[in-house]
């Protein structure tokens, strides 16, 4: 196995605090580090999880916080794959752990979100399929995410009630988070009542966007033994898979999909084949996991998901949610954080929370929203441009 440690796990509560994404991933930083009971002089690797919004130090994270934490000697490394980016930066720590170039890394990722939707960058770029949906289209995030509702309705038969049960179900989780930013539980009908956004997307049914910031301390087991941490979370698999040709259903940023006139479509989608993938690695199923966080950009991509990890058959997330099995005290609890419906989306940050979340549930610290005898969980997520992203973690 090629496990790593996690030493810490730290973050910046989620909001709409005013200040630099520098301030919040530090403060995360911090918090992680005396998780771990480390200093900043004993990381030897800083890998930032990038933020295109702040201006050119966005675009170098990782000595961004580097600097921000006192410069020290360690190696940096910056990473951008839109909301993919914490993983990668988990995988790229990983590697390096592995391949013994530092023994301890530390993780950061932050944001300082704009308000509404996020919009691609500024000027004119015809060739930029990002910049294209917005002009040609005027098609937002909110209005792919309607569309994959409407699929969903069309070809499962979910209706908007089982989106807002979603809602319902992460909103009751957050409110036992103190680290989410809304922390207040929703009942449905308050969904129903909300502004419709993307129909049948309603504003509840959609996440926000936020401030915040995640971070990790990794290290080699050997590491971690040598310091007093004789049985960790361990990471045990990282996939960051890309699409198989010829994608057939719709995706961010895309306008069209891929002809499958003259190639078969593969036998998952790419979503799908994220999670496959981190099992393989891990050696482990669907069957283990005592929990799963899951990237609800909507309330109907959260039940897409639920299938894409295997909790289910294809079509079946909304009877799974139904059912109890997703909640906290069901079979496999998802969003027990109380996902991004409660925290909303601070890009660079969100894939490192994720694994923070299943840091604390894995050790047994997670308070009132705590899974018992959590012992594996997996993450999932996705960004732009075909970035996939999952993390298997175990106790």
């Amino acid at each position: 196995m090629n496990d790593i440690a996690v030493l810490g796990a730290g973050m910046h509560p989620w909001g709409k605090w005013g200040r630099s994404f520098v301030s919040y991933g530090a403060a995360a930083a911090r918090a992680a580090l005396a998780d771990a009971g480390l200093d900043w002089r004993d990381v030897g690797s800083v890998v930032g999880a990038d933020t295109v919004r702040g201006g050119y130090p966005g675009y170098v994270a990782g000595a961004t916080f580097a600097q921000a934490l006192g410069w020290q000697g360690a190696r940096v490394t910056s990473v951008y794959a839109a909301c993919a980016s914490g993983a990668q930066a988990i995988g790229t720590a990983r590697a390096q752990i592995l391949a013994g170039l530092a023994d301890v890394v530390l993780v950061v990722g932050a944001d300082a979100a704009p308000k509404g939707f996020f919009a691609p960058a500024g000027g004119d770029r015809p060739d930029d399929p990002d910049w294209l949906r917005f002009r040609v289209l005027g098609a937002t995030n909110p209005t792919y995410f309607g569309l994959y509702a409407r699929r969903r309705m069309a070809l499962y038969g979910d209706t908007p009630g089982d989106f807002a049960q979603v809602k319902v179900k992460n909103a009751a989780a957050g409110a036992l988070n103190p680290l989410a930013r809304y922390r207040k539980p929703v009942s449905a009908a308050e969904v129903a009542a909300s502004a419709v956004v993307a129909d049948p997307l309603r504003l509840l049914d959609i996440c926000a966007t936020s401030d915040g910031g995640a971070a990790l301390v990794l290290s080699s087991m050997e590491f971690a033994r040598r310091h007093g941490h004789p049985d960790p979370v361990r990471i045990r698999a990282v996939s960051t898979v890309t699409p198989t040709y010829p994608r057939t259903v719709l995706d961010l940023p895309d306008i069209a999909t891929d002809s499958a006139t003259t190639a078969s479509p593969a036998p998952h989608t790419f979503r799908a084949s994220i999670a496959r993938a981190a099992y393989e690695e891990a050696g482990l199923g669907p069957e283990d996991l005592s929990l799963a966080e899951v990237y609800d950009l909507s309330t109907a991509l959260e039940l897409e998901w639920y299938e894409d990890i295997g909790l289910c058959a294809r079509g079946e997330g909304a009877k799974l949610l139904r059912e109890g099995a997703t909640a906290l005290g069901g079979r496999v609890p998802v969003n027990v954080s109380g996902g991004l419906a409660s925290f909303g989306e601070a890009v660079p940050a969100q894939a490192i929370a994720q694994v923070c979340e299943l840091t604390w549930q894995l050790r047994g610290t997670a308070g009132d929203r705590q899974v018992p005898g959590a012992r594996a969980g997996i993450t999932a997520n996705q960004g732009l441009f075909g970035h996939g992203s999952a993390v298997v973690a175990v106790r």
